[in-house]
């Protein structure tokens, strides 16, 4: 049995609900058809309109950005010098 471990990193995703609504309701189809091909459920969709999270995985972000369209997030790339 193999063992993975989980990273987690750090994004500022203020204001993401607000974006994610906005695209939304720009979209024409109802919500539980975006939710369905998300692979989420309208609930944890409103969840995250609301911002009523403490982490969101950044494949969910990626899942919601290809059902809208859309790009919610972009990293920044760390430019630190080794």
């Amino acid at each position: 049995m193999s063992s993975f471990a989980t990273k987690r990193i750090a994004i500022d995703i203020t204001g993401i609900g607000s974006r994610l609504k906005k695209a939304r309701k720009l979209d024409d189809r109802p919500l539980t058809m975006l939710a369905a091909i998300a692979g989420m459920t309208t609930s944890n969709w409103h969840r995250i309109e609301s911002e009523r999270f403490d982490t969101i995985p950044i494949a969910t972000i990626e899942k919601i950005e290809k059902t809208l369209g859309i790009t919610l997030i972009i990293e920044e790339e760390n430019n630190a010098k080794s």
